[in-house]
């Protein structure tokens, strides 16, 4: 694929709830309505598979494997419109779960990201419940000639996650949220996610819950910051085109990632 070829992508944004068989069934749905609009990537946010505020043993007993029965949804879906879905999914990990986020497309798993940076703070715990995803090499997969990587939610406000997924090849960082409400908290996720964009001078796609709980405003940024498209408050798709082209020029009047002199180490 050239360059220049438009890559249309969607951001999907829910209220995943206590039910998984609505859940699957939403997504479902919002895959169908993306399609039809020209998206070949559909992007959900975190807990896409099963949520409940405040969190609780039930997410154990809701969590599934990657062969499970909301992943076999996906790749149902997924083979069904011609797309590649990313989703959160609670994933099983003994006693406790994974806050887990996978890529399917027909053919199964393309990628999976496990959230490295747990939400305690702002009074809330997820760590009481989820297991922290390993330090790794990223894993990335190339859909429409763009390199597509993920990261989740509280991840955004660590610029070296951003960072370690540029140094792997990302021209897109695809952000499944569920971020909540509190003072300034969509002031923080609307700047944090075009920060990360300018930074790295890629394209940023970030999905989030609606209100009540999520501060929703899913958007898709491009790699100077600007929001090319969004949803508001509540339930919702938007659909926007990408290309590697915009990267390449973007990156050739300001090449700041072969400017930094800082490295990433994990500790």
């Amino acid at each position: 694929m050239s360059e220049t070829a438009a890559f249309p992508v969607a951001v999907c944004q829910f209220r995943p709830t206590a039910s998984r068989d609505e859940n699957r069934a939403r997504v479902a749905q919002q895959t169908a309505d993306a399609a039809a609009r020209g998206a070949r990537l559909v992007v959900f946010p975190e807990y896409s598979s099963y949520f409940v505020d405040p969190m609780d043993a039930t997410l154990i007993e809701n969590s599934e494997s990657l062969d499970g029965e909301f992943v076999r949804t996906l790749q149902a879906t997924a083979s069904a419109h011609g797309v590649t879905i990313i989703a959160g999914l609670v994933e099983a990990a003994g006693e406790r779960v994974r806050n887990t986020l996978v890529a399917v497309d027909a053919d199964g798993v393309r990628a999976t990201y496990r959230k490295q940076h747990l939400y305690d703070a702002f009074g809330q715990t997820e760590s009481d419940w989820i297991e922290a995803g390993e330090l790794g090499a990223p894993e990335t997969l190339e859909i429409g000639g763009l390199r597509v990587a993920m990261m989740t939610c509280y991840d955004l406000r660590f610029p070296e996650v951003a960072r370690t997924l540029v140094d792997a090849g990302a021209d897109v960082i695809v952000v499944p949220a569920e971020w909540v409400r509190g003072p300034l908290k969509e002031h923080h996720w609307t700047t944090l996610l075009a920060a990360r964009a300018i930074e790295n001078t890629v394209y940023v796609v970030a999905a989030d819950h609606p209100t009540p709980i999520g501060v929703g405003h899913s958007q898709i940024i491009d790699p100077q910051g600007v929001v090319l498209a969004g949803v508001g408050t509540g339930e919702g798709l938007a659909v926007a085109e990408l290309t590697k082209d915009a990267v390449t020029r973007v990156r050739e009047v300001n090449p700041v990632l072969r400017l930094r002199r800082y490295g990433v180490t994990p500790r």
